[in-house]
């Protein structure tokens, strides 16, 4: 063997492993641009506000809740629909005055759906529900904002100023929980009639 030829193979093959060096690196860097790609795409998705459920909404009305003068939160109805149909989607926007605790707006919410239905609903379907609310909702301090959109037919979703939390597929859910404040009945009628347009 001439060294002319042996130095003409081992040639042949430096250059054949680089070619299969620079492919394979090749290849990771595109899998790694559409990892990319992929993640920024599932973190736009879960950025989604509630205005992607409702891109008509309109403000119906709003109001504050007071509790022995203390602020609570600043409510807001948003609806497509107009006048204001509890059939349709609907968004009910609350930014909370003051630090509230997971917990408490769970039991706060459980108290009111007993007090609205009484037995309608058996204590296995409340358990579900107030398992549904604890993984939705969020301790929220001054300023926090949490939203809940009612789908009829599927359930309701709820949103803090910047992501989705949960969505709940029970449409007897949503009912019984956006009744605590839209059900004639409701603990602050001023409130009900002043998220419904009704009172300024």
């Amino acid at each position: 063997m001439s060294f002319s030829s042996c130095c003409g193979k081992t040639d042949s093959r430096i250059a054949f492993t680089r070619t299969r060096t620079m492919y394979s690196r090749s290849r990771h860097v595109f899998a790694a641009c559409v990892f990319l790609l992929a993640m920024q795409s599932l973190g736009s998705a879960r950025a989604a506000g509630w205005r992607d459920d409702l891109p008509q909404a309109q403000l119906q009305g709003s109001a504050g809740l007071r509790w022995f003068g203390l602020k609570i939160y600043d409510a807001a109805l948003w609806s497509a629909a107009t006048p204001f149909d509890p059939t349709q989607p609907f968004a009910l926007e609350l930014t909370y005055r003051r630090s509230i605790s997971r917990t408490r707006i769970v039991h706060t919410s459980m108290a009111e759906i007993r007090r609205l239905f009484g037995d309608r609903y058996s204590d296995e379907q409340l358990q579900r529900w107030e398992a549904d609310m604890a993984r939705a909702f969020i301790d929220v301090d001054e300023g926090d904002q949490l939203t809940g959109v009612y789908l009829p037919g599927f359930g309701c979703r709820f949103y803090s100023r910047s992501r989705l939390l949960a969505e709940v597929h029970d449409a007897e859910f949503a009912r019984a929980f956006f009744a605590i404040w839209l059900d004639p009945r409701t603990k602050d009628a001023q409130l009900r009639n002043r998220l419904l347009g009704a009172e300024k």
